[in-house]
Formats: C-alpha cells, sequence, structure tokens
C-alpha cells in the first residue's frame, strides 16, 4: 500500500430502524491541515460508486489541501449492503446523513455527481429540517440530476416500459457505463415525485458551481440551467463544457472539478 492509502480509514456504519438496518461501506481521510477547512463529501450518481474516477480524484485533491475527505457507497452499490432494487433517494439521502454525521464533520462540501446533485439538494433540506449539527460550506455539482425520475424518466416511458412497472415492479434499460441494464424500480419513481426539490425557490446558503456538459446524452445541459432558476439567492457559477459527455472524467474536466473545490475552500 501506498503511504497516502495508507491514511485512510475504512469502515462500515449502519444505516436504518430495526429490520430494514444496511451496513454503509465508508472510506475516510483524517484531515492533516492545521487550519479548519470544510470536509470534502463524494455523492456518486445512479448505479456508480466511490471507487470511481471523480471520487478519488476529490479524495486526492482532499490528501494534497490536508482536508478531510469521505467517501461512500449507497446501499446496493459498490461495497455497502442491501439490495439496488430496494433503494431510493428517500433512503440513500437518510443514508449520506448519517455517514456525515458519523464523521463528525462540522463543515462540508458536498461534491455531487449526477444523481448525488439530487441528494446533496435533498441532504441541505433533510439537514436542516433535523437540525443535525453540520453545515454546508459549499456545492459542486457535477451533471446533476435533480428530480432525475419526474423531468427525465417519465416523461419518455414507452408503453412496455409502463406495463413493466405496472406487472413486474420494475423496467430496463441498456446501460452506456456497464454491460448491465439499468434498472429503474417503481418505488424509486414513486419515491422521486415525493423528494422534487424543483418545485420553488432552494435555499442552499452557500456558494454553488455546477459543471455541464454540452454533449451530455443523460442530462440534458437545460437541466442545469433549469436548476438554476430554482436557486435565486445563491451565488451559482455554471460551467458549461462544449463538448462534455456525462462523465466529465477527463483530465480537463477534473481540473475544472478541483478548480471549483479550491475556490469553496
Amino acid at each position: 500500500m501506498s503511504e497516502i492509502s495508507n491514511t485512510l480509514v475504512e469502515k462500515a456504519i449502519s444505516v436504518g430502524p430495526t429490520g430494514d438496518e444496511r451496513e454503509i461501506a465508508t472510506i475516510l481521510r483524517p484531515v492533516t491541515s492545521p487550519v479548519e477547512k470544510p470536509a470534502l463529501v463524494w455523492l456518486g450518481g445512479y448505479r456508480s460508486d466511490m471507487a470511481g474516477t471523480k471520487a478519488i480524484e476529490m479524495d486526492m485533491f482532499a490528501a494534497e489541501h490536508g482536508l478531510q475527505a469521505i467517501r461512500f457507497d449507497y446501499s446496493g452499490h459498490g461495497l455497502s449492503g442491501g439490495e439496488f432494487r430496494q433503494g431510493t433517494i428517500s433512503r440513500w439521502t437518510e443514508e449520506a446523513l448519517a455517514v456525515i454525521s458519523a464523521s463528525a464533520a462540522k463543515r462540508v462540501i458536498l461534491v455531487g455527481s449526477s444523481m448525488g446533485g439530487w441528494i446533496a439538494l435533498r441532504v441541505i433540506q433533510e439537514a436542516r429540517r433535523l437540525g443535525l449539527p453540520f453545515e454546508v460550506a459549499g456545492l459542486v455539482l457535477i451533471a446533476p440530476a435533480p428530480d432525475f425520475t419526474v423531468d427525465l424518466i417519465e416523461p419518455h416511458l414507452s408503453e412496455a416500459e409502463k406495463q413493466s412497472l405496472a406487472e413486474r415492479g420494475y423496467f430496463e434499460e441498456p446501460s452506456e457505463y456497464s454491460p448491465e441494464p439499468n434498472i429503474f424500480t417503481r418505488a424509486l419513481i414513486e419515491d422521486g415525485r415525493s423528494n422534487r426539490v424543483l418545485t420553488g425557490m432552494i435555499e442552499t446558503g452557500c456558494p454553488v458551481h455546477i459543471l455541464q456538459g454540452m454533449k451530455d446524452p443523460d442530462v440534458p445541459y437545460k437541466h442545469a440551467l433549469k436548476l438554476m432558476e430554482f436557486l435565486p439567492a445563491d451565488d451559482v457559477v455554471l460551467t458549461l463544457v462544449r463538448d462534455g459527455d456525462h462523465r466529465l472524467s477527463r483530465p480537463e474536466d477534473i481540473a475544472r472539478m478541483k478548480a471549483a473545490i479550491a475556490a469553496m475552500i
């Protein structure tokens, strides 16, 4: 193991009430900077995990700057327990809140990719509602997909997909990122409706930087423009990458992500 990897702390935390517990795998990088700075929290996308390129690069940025970094896998993802098909925005938000609380971080910058952008906004709302003892000091949202089940999936369902949802409780579609198909469950879609954030003004209380590819086939860049309309009270920067795809994992895209984080710390 390298010197950097030796500083990582891996542990699992149990989330959820009796009968619905999930063992959530986490990797924490302890703070080493003598100056108090926010911790970085990675919030991954649908079917992604904490070992992805952007998550690792965020962790390396934290190592270089002596910051605490928090990565984890949602239930049904990566190294965490639980069934993927039971996953919903509510459950994954609950897990994110539990992981951040368990880290004891007082100030955090949430770095959310795709669905992680939705989770980030719900984390802010729920932490405020529950009075949790941490402050969100910034948001870096990469191809954010808030309300994607409502805005990007439901309006485009085919009759066959609607029938599959009704009869089997899920439908499948080919994935560009995995040999296994994407699975979208009725529970995810119904829960998505109750977790919508693009329904009125969102007050994050922190600076927001959105990175969005204009050649994103999964989350159209107009969705990022729509998100901005609901953030009128915040300091929001939108960076449109003309030739950027959904992943935004090229070296130049990673540099943009790190610059956005650096501006907030």
